[in-house]
């Protein structure tokens, strides 16, 4: 069996873009706008034989910019930032500079009361360890996901992963076949007949 799958990540929303902990964002008109542009330029995406989301109502509705008729898998959903939700990263800063520090520098720490880098990687490793789909699946959901994803398939430390950017509306493809998972360029040239 071989999987291809492009994990994509939904567009920036308002509260991101004013340094906001993600608290279940709907995307405004500017991120439904790069999403239906985004989609003009990847046809592609669109041939998928599984559409899957993140719960999340940005994911949910850059699915719908794409024209997915995207499953809901709650095992793409956005990391847990507990009492941190909806907050700006300069007040945390100001407010809890300790436990900012402890956060970004240790994965296993969730100050916030919600899920540490480490529980979302081992969330998002038995996603794709049980995924079972012979084809090319397509989901989107949010950048933490698809570094968590990354760092399981490139089996690198959990620390690595805040040296992992993925933007806004990136696509990342992995594919598993009999050896297991592995990271594949996106865009990679057709070869010539």
């Amino acid at each position: 069996m071989r999987t291809r799958l492009l994990l994509i990540s939904h567009p920036a929303t308002a509260a991101q873009r004013k340094g906001a902990f993600p608290d279940d964002d709907p995307l405004d008109a500017r991120a439904i706008e790069e999403a239906s542009a985004f989609r003009a330029s990847n046809e592609r995406l669109t041939n998928a034989g599984l559409a899957l989301s993140s719960p999340a109502a940005c994911a949910l509705e850059t699915a719908s910019a794409l024209g997915l008729d995207a499953a809901v898998a709650p095992e793409l959903a956005e990391a847990d930032y507990g009492r941190w939700r909806g907050q700006r990263l300069i007040d945390i800063a100001s407010a809890e500079p300790d436990a900012l520090a402890a956060w970004t520098r240790d994965p296993s720490a969730a100050p916030h009361g919600g899920e540490s880098f480490d529980a979302l990687k081992l969330r998002v490793s038995n996603w794709l360890d049980a995924l079972d789909c012979d084809g090319t699946v397509v989901a989107v959901t949010h950048a933490p996901v698809i570094r968590a994803a990354l760092a399981h398939v490139l089996r690198i430390p959990s620390d690595a992963y805040a040296r992992i950017e993925i933007a806004p509306l990136s696509v990342v493809e992995l594919q598993r076949n009999e050896r297991g998972w592995s990271w594949w360029p996106a865009h990679r040239p057709t070869p010539h007949a």
